[in-house]
């Protein structure tokens, strides 16, 4: 199958650190390509992949001194790849309703994988406008918003079994936070709830220019104790042992999430996961098997008190029954497979080898 994969152009294919879309288009772009389809990938031209890569901005736009306007990349990746659209059996994006008043003009099917949360008000009436575009999202929970959009499937991200490695018995005696310095995702409680356990807690975390006020204001004087540590940004391989040795990844958010990448990460190294029952987090954790889901940081707090008897090995077994590179790739071939069948320029297509 001739397929196109369109990454936003704000970090590299696979993301240095932090990005989670970039990462999830990464796994999946290997997988395609090892079970033999010929995959295009349409994102920065610092991107490593075993697929065929058309580079547009030079290298990640964020945080880039010399490029200030990502949008002015990703309209001419749109208009490259227009002109291309008949070299692909499909195209999927992965670029939230930036392609979709391109797709619409389109005659090569198509679907976008929406990464992001849709609850903001803006967004109804837009997809109200794109209601034909094929979607795809990463949670049941992150479909609410939009209950009347054309959901043509729904795939849960998936990583590949060899990235993280399954940690037994951790030497460290610390809780675990991951991610990025957000309001929404609970930092300050994940600090407040460590302190009442008794147990240090390791941040490692991005601040983006958008959250530096907020981490200055509400999150740096949390951290002047012993028993706090803020690693700061981590990369991958920083990240196996940060996540292996750990009791447990404290995972208190306060808004809708999508998925939460981190969460199948933990569960990978074996390390449970504690978290607020918000967005997908009843979707992905498993109540009392790979982790707890608490109402608030007293809850959050009397699960830390229970977590060895929580079995490691059976975190390991979820996320490769659940959450593999393959598992997702599969589930995007059949959807892929609908839509091409579905459409006017239906082909055999080969099975994946």
């Amino acid at each position: 199958m001739r397929i196109a994969l369109v990454a936003p152009l704000y970090e590299r294919v696979p993301p240095k650190r932090y990005g989670g879309t970039e990462r999830v288009v990464a796994n999946l772009c290997d997988r395609l390509v090892e079970w033999n389809h010929q995959v295009t990938l349409f994102a920065t031209g610092d991107s490593l992949t075993k697929a065929e890569l058309v580079g547009l901005a030079p290298q990640a736009l964020r945080g880039s001194e010399r490029y200030v306007d990502p949008i002015a990349w990703h309209v001419l990746m749109m208009e490259r790849l227009y002109k291309h659209a008949d070299d692909f059996d499909l195209i999927h994006f992965h670029t939230d309703y930036l392609q979709f008043p391109m797709a619409r003009r389109l005659d090569t099917p198509h679907v976008s994988t929406l990464h992001g949360r849709l609850d903001l008000p803006e967004l109804a009436p837009l997809y109200r406008e794109f209601a034909e575009m094929p979607l795809v999202s990463i949670s049941l929970a992150q479909r609410k918003p939009l209950p009347g959009a054309r959901w043509v499937g729904n795939v849960y991200h998936g990583l590949p079994k060899q990235s993280f490695s399954f940690t037994e018995s951790p030497s460290g005696d610390y809780l675990a936070f991951l991610g990025r310095i957000s309001p929404e995702k609970g930092l300050d409680d994940a600090i407040a709830i460590a302190r009442a356990s008794g147990m240090k807690l390791r941040i490692a975390a991005k601040v983006a220019k958008t959250d530096e006020h907020y981490f200055r204001r509400e999150i740096k004087p949390l951290l002047a104790s012993s028993d706090i540590e803020f690693l700061g940004e981590i990369g991958e391989h920083e990240k196996r042992a940060f996540l292996g040795e750990a009791r447990a990844l404290l995972f208190p958010i306060c808004w809708p999430e999508p998925f939460g990448l981190v969460m199948i990460e933990s569960l990978a190294c074996g390390t449970p996961v504690i978290a607020y029952p918000r967005g997908s987090v009843g979707e992905i954790l498993r109540d009392g098997e790979s982790g707890y889901i608490v109402a608030d940081r007293a809850a959050a707090t009397a699960a830390v008190a229970k977590i060895e008897a929580l079995s490691r090995r059976r975190c390991r077994q979820i996320f490769e029954e659940r959450f593999t590179a393959d598992t997702m790739a599969r589930a995007y071939l059949s959807v892929y497979q609908s839509l091409v069948c579905g459409s006017q320029r239906t082909r055999p297509i080969p099975e994946v080898i």
